[in-house]
């Protein structure tokens, strides 16, 4: 905080002495004027409401609000005592149980019976290791091969089914692309003698006109089979 000296000619700010041991000259202040470290922050018009705005519910005394915030504060204290004289008697039991047992005595082993001259004991682990079976390995190593050799033949059949049924559809749509093909150039020749450009159609073109009704039926026959391919597929 500045600290302001006042004369007969107003208010100044004394002579101050720098860490190099030079002096400041002392300074005149005007009326009115504040100093930067003194000037208050600036604070919004809502920042201003929002710290002048209750905290409370709607409607809630004041009174109340302290007195309850009091009490949760006095259960939360009583509730911490508790806890913590729980924590000590637990300890002190533990610390208590410890010291009991190291006060007991060790038991004694008891005495094994002396071995019967001649007499041969086998122990329980050679005992359990001979009465269960040894797996058979030619068994276990047939049964792995006939079923490597089954699953390969399902993958066999599967995959060469897979490709027969993918060439026939691929043949399929080849020749429905060539009928679709010549099904056009008939329409063509058509639109041609109907329209007065071709007067006179050749033998191979009116061939192509008479099989019209039977490109036809083929080209539909192909398109159900291959409908009928894409659903079957498509269930599988």
């Amino acid at each position: 905080m500045t600290t302001y000296l006042t004369d007969n000619d107003g208010k100044f700010i004394p002579a101050t002495q720098r860490p190099d041991g030079t002096w400041r000259k002392a300074r005149r202040v005007k009326d009115g004027y504040v100093p930067q470290e003194e000037v208050p922050l600036y604070e919004s018009k809502g920042k201003q409401f929002a710290q002048r705005r209750s905290t409370l519910p709607p409607g809630m005394c004041p009174l109340v609000a302290e007195q309850t915030k009091k009490e949760r504060e006095k259960q939360e204290r009583a509730k911490a005592k508790k806890l913590a004289k729980q924590q000590e008697n637990a300890n002190a039991s533990k610390a208590g149980s410890a010291s009991s047992g190291n006060n007991k005595k060790p038991k004694q082993a008891p005495s094994q019976s002396q071995p019967t001259p001649g007499l041969l004991v086998l122990p329980d682990t050679v005992t359990a290791k001979a009465a269960v079976p040894k797996p058979n390995a030619n068994t276990n190593k047939a049964s792995s091969t006939n079923s490597n050799d089954a699953v390969a033949k399902l993958a066999n059949d599967l995959q060469s089914s897979l490709k027969v049924q993918s060439d026939d559809g691929h043949e399929a749509l080849k020749k429905l692309k060539k009928l679709r093909k010549k099904l056009r150039e008939i329409e063509t020749i058509e639109q041609r003698i109907k329209t007065g450009e071709l007067k006179k159609p050749e033998k191979d073109q009116l061939d192509k006109v008479k099989r019209k009704k039977d490109i036809i039926k083929e080209i539909k026959q192909l398109e159900d089979e291959e409908l009928a391919l894409s659903k079957r597929k498509a269930n599988d």
